[in-house]
């Protein structure tokens, strides 16, 4: 999985929203290479998030979770049950970071629970030690900064050792600086720019989200942040791409039969 971060063309992938395993099937077929189910905006917890894990082994690519918190109990069991990277939305403090890395880390390294007998090991561990090693060297967490305060401490929240990856978050960001949800406002522009090329000059590998359902723009707003320097990229959601097709295949044949 952190062959992604390694690369230099782009990775893609997509948030799992709507909690079905065919439509991780889907994402998976369509050539995306990561799935982020989402369990902080998805309305369905790790029951349902470890099905769609499996669907996401079954086709091929990294299944990620986005969690609801900073939470040590929450984090340890989304990578018990088989994700391969943790959002954890809301860091906005190095405290916040160093309990999201040490959360994906067992003692003494970290605070993780172990337990010989989870998914991720193939429910029964015989080699703890070398299924530590394996799976510490292709886990852990990605640090999602999408507030004021993120953005204020954010030299601070990328110097914290073990952080896998920053994902910035435009549009909580947009909201959190006064701006309503307008993600292009300059003030959020300007944040987020100043972000990501903090992160990628420390050696941080930065994720970035592509909203727009519109190729072309998606396809401009890609290009730029690559740019820049950024290599992964979690483009719309399942909910968004699926929802503005049907939106633009029934406007089509109205408009067809229109009189």
């Amino acid at each position: 999985m952190v062959e992604l971060f390694k690369r230099n063309r782009p990775a893609l992938g997509t948030w799992s929203q709507i909690g079905s395993p065919e439509v991780v099937d889907m994402i998976g077929l369509s050539g995306f290479e990561f799935a982020i189910v989402d369990i902080e905006h998805g309305y369905f917890g790790l029951e349902t998030a470890e099905n769609l894990f499996r669907a996401c082994n079954a086709v091929g690519i990294a299944p990620w979770i986005r969690v609801p918190a900073v939470d040590r109990v929450i984090i340890g069991k989304a990578l018990d049950c088989g994700a391969q990277a943790v959002v954890v939305p809301g860091v906005s403090s190095p405290a916040d970071a160093e309990i999201a890395v040490a959360a994906t880390r067992y003692a003494p390294r970290g605070i993780r629970g172990g337990c010989p007998c989870v998914r991720s090991g193939g429910h029964y561990i015989r080699d703890w030690k070398g299924y530590v090693d394996r799976t510490e060297a292709q886990t852990g967490a990605i640090l999602l900064v999408e507030s004021r305060a993120g953005l204020d401490r954010f030299e601070e929240i990328v110097r914290v050792p073990g952080i896998l990856a920053v994902l910035v978050g435009p549009f909580d960001l947009s909201l959190s600086l006064g701006h309503e949800g307008d993600y292009d406002h300059p003030e959020v522009q300007e944040a987020v720019t100043y972000m990501v090329r903090h992160a990628i000059e420390q050696g941080i590998p930065v994720v970035y989200p592509v909203f727009s359902p519109h190729l072309e723009q998606a396809r401009d707003q890609l290009n730029h942040w690559y740019e820049m320097g950024v290599r992964t990229f979690v483009v719309g959601t399942d909910k968004l791409l699926i929802a503005d097709q049907f939106s633009r295949y029934c406007t089509g044949l109205r408009q067809a039969v229109a009189v």
